[in-house]
């Protein structure tokens, strides 16, 4: 099983799926991660049961949370897996592999194979979403939130792109190919053929939070970045959501609370 470098994402969860950054805080704050799913209650179900995720409480939205994110599931089947697209895979940490490589052999995804010394495994999930699953004996919760792993041919660009629209900070040392972000770490890794863009796929797209989604569509629209879908109403936040792709193919979707 190779082992891969990572586009580390640590999202902050809330009972509500959303989180709104506090007035003087960060402009930009790690929201949630969307998947696709031709029947999301299976795969919730997945999740919860196997992997050891907690069901969202909120009504309007399907979905799981584990410490540090909120996967938010959408009725839609995909176009093809993660693997393939610039988000290869999603990474949690438990504390001990073992119980959960057992529950993984009883389900229908079977093909997580704990080679002796590692710890580490790799399993495609529902809907094709691969899963990466970390051992950390460090580990206080049941479930974690690790990383998402993202493809790129120009992964420096990529983070030089991300920096400069997002307001990271590069990493250092053994993270130099990394990239701090509000909410976020991110390491890029090297894909050697173009990946698919995200849209679509069983990881469909990455989503931000921002304090003023309206000046800052403005400033990536400065830096060159298309607004494909410009900041409009959505009741379902009672605020305002905006949606772009970065140059690679990755989806994200930009929100504010209380913004209409």
């Amino acid at each position: 099983m190779p082992l891969y470098r990572t586009l580390t994402i640590c999202i902050i969860a809330s009972a509500a799926a959303f989180a709104q950054p506090p007035q003087g805080g960060p402009p930009v704050t790690a929201a949630h991660i969307h998947l696709n799913s031709a029947n999301p209650d299976a795969a919730i179900t997945f999740w919860r049961d196997v992997l050891g995720a907690s069901t969202l409480s909120a009504d309007s939205e399907k979905g799981v949370g584990t410490s540090g994110a909120t996967i938010l599931i959408a009725q839609k089947a995909p176009s093809g897996a993660s693997a393939g697209s610039t988000i290869d895979h999603l990474a949690l940490r438990v504390a001990d592999l073992q119980p959960v490589t057992d529950r993984i052999a009883k389900s229908a995804y079977k093909d997580a194979v704990r080679k002796s010394g590692e710890d580490r495994i790799m399993i495609e999930g529902p809907d094709g979403v691969r899963i990466e699953i970390l051992e950390d004996s460090a580990m206080y919760t049941p479930l974690e939130y690790s990383h998402t792993h993202l493809h790129s041919t120009q992964p420096k660009e990529m983070q030089a792109w991300y920096a400069k629209n997002f307001g990271g900070r590069p990493g250092s040392g053994d993270n130099a190919d990394g990239l701090q972000l509000p909410g976020a770490s991110l390491t890029f890794s090297k894909a050697e053929t173009a990946a698919a863009p995200t849209l679509g796929r069983a990881v469909d797209h990455l989503s931000f939070e921002v304090r003023d989604i309206e000046s800052f569509c403005k400033k990536l629209e400065e830096n060159g970045v298309k607004i494909e879908t410009p900041p409009h109403p959505e009741p379902r936040i009672k605020g305002s959501v905006a949606a772009l792709t970065d140059p690679w193919g990755t989806r994200i979707e930009l929100m504010q609370h209380g913004a209409q």
